[in-house]
């Protein structure tokens, strides 16, 4: 899987992330797993057209000691669609550019 990794969180940093992420992203049943969801502007012309698939959604998993981010965009209402696919590069840059900007809120300097 491709993923955006940021490692090396401390202690205080995770609970600083955990709950900015409890707090503005919807969770998964299984802990740890939230759903950022795309931002309109950033989908594909195919991801779009889907309005039955949306919200489109990256998996943002949250462990002690890091923040994993895979480049799968996802959809929470099926288990396969043709609008799942890896992110473009538009959408990888997104996808960083928030969580960078989360990291910087939050003040947590890896």
């Amino acid at each position: 899987m491709k993923q955006y990794v940021i490692d090396g969180l401390r202690h205080t940093d995770h609970q600083k992330l955990k709950a900015h992420l409890d707090k503005y992203l919807s969770s998964s049943p299984l802990g740890g797993i939230y759903w950022l969801e795309l931002d309109e502007s950033v989908l594909t012309p195919l991801q779009k057209s889907h309005e039955a698939c949306q919200p489109h959604v990256f998996a943002l998993m949250l462990e002690e000691t890091y923040l994993s981010c895979e480049f799968l965009v996802r959809i929470k209402k099926n288990i396969k669609c043709d609008c799942m696919a890896y992110a473009t590069p538009d959408q990888r840059d997104w996808l960083m550019g928030v969580v960078d900007a989360i990291f910087e809120q939050l003040e947590i300097r890896i």
